[in-house]
């Protein structure tokens, strides 16, 4: 059964859409079988691998109200081991037509059952918004990775963050977990970003990444080619860090599943 991360932060413009980008690509080279789930309505995952919709495609708000289309709509990307659920514009519909649908925070965690045998990871981009989109990606995944650009207002907004997943811990999703915080947009020579991490340190305690993405033109040149930064730059800062992200976060599964496996022998 895959693990299922969903990257949130309400906050735009904090790397989040990059990072699940990236993190997937990397992923997949690790010998992962990922699907990136894109419910973003921006559609900027999909794009980063390339991936344009027309009006008549069928994409992800089509599996939000038909669930047994999924395995039809998933797409290859140039990376073996990596596919994509994407998205469209017409997605920001579905927020408003999920209001009144019954078991309304639960339609992408019952799409996703389908696929869910078939990869080892599945990562979910949410949109920049606390709304029904990302409450269903909250209530499908099995953890929450929060990306926070290492700034002051970025932290702005992130008590409101923790009290959303608290709310889906009591009442929707009591086994969801906090994966962790990773800092994005790093630069080691702010004294800023030092005072920032420390409060982030604060809100996630033993929950921050020990890698830190910096900040890098190749990564924000990379979407406009359709490709992630191992395929567009794998030797730039950018490369580097996400393909440590990755490493550090398998790490930190090899880690749990050897405590779990002690708990139960």
């Amino acid at each position: 059964m895959a693990r299922i991360i969903a990257l949130v932060n309400q906050k735009g413009g904090v790397g989040k859409t990059t990072t699940a980008v990236n993190l997937a690509a990397y992923l997949a080279r690790l010998g992962q079988k990922v699907l990136l789930v894109d419910i973003d309505p921006q559609a900027n995952a999909s794009a980063g691998f390339g991936v344009r919709m027309g009006d008549n495609d069928r994409h992800v708000y089509h599996v939000l109200f038909e669930p047994p289309t999924i395995t039809d709509i998933i797409k290859p990307t140039d990376l073996s081991s990596l596919h994509i659920l994407p998205a469209h514009p017409d997605l920001a519909g579905a927020a408003v037509e999920l209001v009144g649908a019954e078991g309304r925070e639960y339609k992408l965690q019952q799409a996703l059952e389908i696929a869910i045998v078939n990869y080892d990871t599945i990562l979910i981009d949410c949109p920049p918004s606390l709304g029904l989109l990302t409450i269903n990606g909250l209530v499908a995944a099995d953890e929450v990775l929060i990306p926070i650009q290492a700034e002051y207002y970025a932290l702005e907004g992130l008590g409101q963050l923790l009290h959303t997943i608290h709310l889906i811990q009591t009442h929707l999703k009591p086994n969801l977990g906090i994966c962790g915080a990773l800092i994005t947009m790093y630069d080691s020579r702010s004294r800023l970003g030092a005072a920032v991490i420390q409060e982030i340190k604060n809100h996630f305690p033993n929950k921050l990444f020990d890698t830190f993405i910096p900040r890098n033109v190749r990564l924000a040149e990379a979407p406009s080619y359709g490709q992630p930064i191992v395929v567009y730059d794998p030797l730039s800062r950018g490369a580097v860090a996400y393909e440590a992200l990755a490493r550090e976060l398998l790490s930190r599964w090899e880690n749990k599943d050897e405590v779990l496996l002690n708990n139960q022998t």
